[in-house]
């Protein structure tokens, strides 16, 4: 079953002259990619533009500068991508893109997907974003409520949610203020636990084994995705219902996803480099938001659980992992 959000965008463009030459006959474009780790959109960014005749060797080339996790690291790796003069830099994640927008006024910036970029303090206009920044950017004041609304759906007594928070990471205080309106309308209560390394995530799995909340919740966060496989498995162990902003949480065991399409939002983000290099002004590509969301579902894991997941629900996901 298909499940899918449409949302109507527009916007207008204006020639930049500064990147026109970008296209000049000969020249080699150079993409400069900038991030906490490597991201599977990345091919699909890379293939669209294949599709939109930029070869890899042959009129374009990428620089990837990743910071393997360590948020720290990129404000050097940004000024690095500066240094080498690329023409375009690809970005996403809060914190990777502050580092960019730190590093230079004049190298446009494409977001490849973003909590909130005004909430941020990233640009001041969706529509007219201005300077050299655009992209996509999510939907943080629903996504969060929206994930609360659809684990009531699979807990209807739902009392008590934790939810895990990084306090290192620049999107998290947007995505608790989402949490806890949802949480507000839905008369439930949050309680946060602050991850930011292996060692909070072990004082955090004590705590909820001993406070016993009924589910919880882990918003976009690179540190904490990468423990995917201990937190699903940790909520398996403990019987906690749990709902989660990518689809490798499922993979890893997870019990529901709600998330947008990452691989349409890179596919968008690559053909805002071509029009870009094409002689478009950055600032004025509004910065467009996601027209997909999958629900995803184990059911696997709702057994492990002993849930029973209503065949409303099943009928709305748009994937059923077995």
């Amino acid at each position: 079953m298909k499940r899918r959000e449409f949302i109507g965008l527009v916007g207008g463009a204006v020639a930049w002259p500064l990147t026109a030459s970008a296209q000049q006959q000969g020249k080699i474009v150079t993409i400069g990619i900038l991030a906490i780790e490597p991201w599977p959109s990345i091919d699909t960014f890379r293939q669209a533009l294949d599709d939109l005749g930029y070869i890899e060797g042959k009129n374009v080339r990428f620089v990837y500068r990743y910071a393997k996790g360590d948020n720290e690291r990129l404000p050097e790796l940004a000024n690095e991508l500066v240094g080498l003069n690329v023409d375009v830099i690809l970005t996403w994640r809060t914190d990777a893109v502050l580092a960019a927008k730190q590093a230079t006024a004049t190298i446009p910036i494409v977001m490849g997907a973003i909590g909130d970029p005004v909430g941020s303090g990233i640009v001041t206009n969706l529509a007219r974003p201005g300077g050299n920044i655009t992209g996509c950017a999510l939907r943080v004041a629903e996504l969060e409520a929206k994930r609360l609304q659809l684990l009531k759906e699979v807990v209807p007594e739902l009392s008590r949610v934790a939810i895990l928070f990084n306090p290192t990471n620049h999107y998290m205080p947007l995505a608790l203020q989402s949490a806890r309106q949802g949480a507000q309308m839905l008369h439930v209560t949050l309680a946060v636990y602050e991850v930011h390394d292996t060692t909070t995530l072990d004082a955090a799995f004590v705590i909820l084994t001993k406070d016993r909340p009924d589910a919880f919740m882990v918003p976009a966060d690179t540190f904490l995705v990468s423990q995917r496989s201990r937190i699903a498995q940790f909520a398996i162990e403990n019987k906690l219902p749990s709902i989660y902003s990518f689809r490798e949480y499922l993979e890893a065991g997870g019990l529901i996803a709600y998330t947008p399409d990452y691989h349409d939002l890179f596919r968008r983000a690559a053909r805002y480099v071509d029009k870009i290099l094409k002689g478009t002004k950055p600032g004025e590509l509004p910065i467009e938001q996601p027209t997909r969301f999958d629900l995803l579902i184990n059911l696997k894991t709702a057994r492990a659980l002993g849930l029973t997941v209503s065949p409303r629900l099943l009928a709305r996901a748009d994937e059923v992992l077995e």
